[in-house]
């Protein structure tokens, strides 16, 4: 019997039992917030342009455990260098594999975490104010949340290879909930890269959260691929805090999903912190892809960069809304916000909304959103060397992207990547 999310509590799913008891008792809370909020409407802001119909829920309802599980760890299968691995399908653990992480690093289930590590977890487990638009899809994660991975980085310690997690979504108008908490101890490092896939071509749901935490002078690189099935509508959404001369580089990859809303809000909270944040979106065919982001500064002399790139074929459409605050006695602020739009298609749609809100003195902030087609010269002169036209264009839009993913400073992340995304392009219609 299918339970839908939207009308059943955290208790009658029983999820509550691998928890322990005051983290059933939030869960509790989450779902009576989600019940209390209104469904977004057109005439709320951070719901401007977007297409309120993909996010009826009405029809999904809770994931069951998978049963070919063999299969889907065969398929997840990427970097072979690994300092570790967790592979969950359906919120279920079905790999762990943590033989190159050093001394001292955590890599847990949450649930594990909650009962072991309850104070470090409670200090950074969606401790912030969800403001972008999806309080209402966060209370619904919170409520029914099953598992997740927790990554702890302890004081001075540098995770040299990646931590990869993936997360597998199988079944028709099933729902996930993925969840990465990540935190870093002072004058850690480490990179983690989370997947985001569909094992079949069905109608499913996804509400995303993951929650980064980099303390005074760590350093973290995240990367989220998202290859969702194109029939999947998905929430990502996303908080990050940054410490002292912290640094975080978080990129967004989305390459699949019918409707896509991503919310990302970093907070810049101690002096001299940064924080990078990339996006990399090829749209096509009716697909939506929806982002709303927040760089807030909270102190003095620090710097946040924000570089997000579309390329828009067929009927697809994309929405940007992103807002730079400094906030008082944040001088010296560093901001930078940008937006490019490729235009495949006389039929897209590109929607771009950058704004600022500055109220410290001395500051350097720059914002801007530019729509542009396909450069008639760079398809001329590949075309008169024999390359076809398709392929042209898909050279040029590789190209495109690949200015995002050189703003990762791993060479090895970056080719990985790059592969990743020449398939997508490959097979893209």
């Amino acid at each position: 019997m299918s339970i839908s999310i939207t009308t059943t509590s955290p208790s009658e799913t029983g999820n509550s039992t691998n928890w322990p008891e005051w983290f059933s008792k939030d869960q509790n809370e989450a779902w009576e917030l989600f019940q209390s909020l209104p469904q977004p409407k057109r005439t709320d802001e951070p719901w401007r342009f977007a297409n309120l119909k993909a996010i009826d829920l009405s029809d999904f309802h809770v994931a069951v455990p998978v049963q070919d599980v063999a299969s889907l760890i065969t398929r997840s299968s990427a970097l072979t260098n690994l300092a570790a691995k967790l592979i969950f399908a359906n919120e279920v653990l079905i790999h762990n594999d943590q033989v190159g992480l050093p001394a001292g690093v955590l890599l847990l289930p949450l649930e594990e975490a909650a009962k072991n590590h309850e104070e470090l977890f409670r200090k950074s487990f969606m401790t912030s104010n969800v403001r972008l638009g999806s309080k209402k899809f966060a209370a619904l994660h919170r409520a029914h949340l099953r598992s997740g991975a927790f990554v702890y980085v302890p004081k001075g310690v540098v995770v040299e290879r990646p931590i990869e997690i993936w997360h597998w979504l199988e079944g028709e108008n099933a729902t996930i909930f993925p969840h990465t908490l990540i935190v870093l101890g002072e004058g850690a490092s480490a990179t983690v890269i989370d997947h985001f896939v569909s094992s079949r071509d069905e109608r499913s749901l996804a509400i995303a959260v993951n929650d980064l935490t980099v303390e005074t002078n760590a350093k973290l690189h995240y990367v989220a691929v998202q290859e969702w099935s194109d029939k999947v509508t998905a929430f990502h959404i996303n908080t990050t805090e940054v410490g002292k001369e912290g640094v975080s580089t978080a990129l967004q990859m989305n390459l699949g999903g019918a409707y896509v809303r991503g919310e990302s809000d970093s907070h810049l909270m101690g002096e001299g912190s940064r924080s990078v944040m990339l996006s990399i979106n090829p749209a096509s065919e009716n697909r939506e892809i929806d982002q709303r982001t927040f760089q807030d500064h909270f102190a003095p002399r620090a710097t946040s960069d924000l570089l997000y790139h579309n390329a828009l074929a067929d009927s697809s459409r994309t929405i940007f809304a992103g807002l730079i605050k400094v906030e008082e006695h944040a001088h010296e602020t560093d901001a930078y916000q940008k937006v490019r739009n490729l235009m495949l298609s006389d039929e897209a749609e590109a929607n771009s909304m950058p704004g600022l809100e500055i109220l410290a003195d001395n500051v350097r902030c720059t914002h801007g959103a530019t729509s542009g087609e396909l450069n008639e010269d760079e398809l001329f002169y590949m075309m008169a060397r024999g390359i076809a036209p398709k392929q042209a264009a898909q050279l040029i839009v590789r190209g495109f992207f690949g200015t995002v993913l050189e703003r990762l400073e791993n060479p090895m992340l970056q080719e990985h990547l790059g592969e990743i995304l020449d398939k997508k392009l490959s097979t893209s219609k």
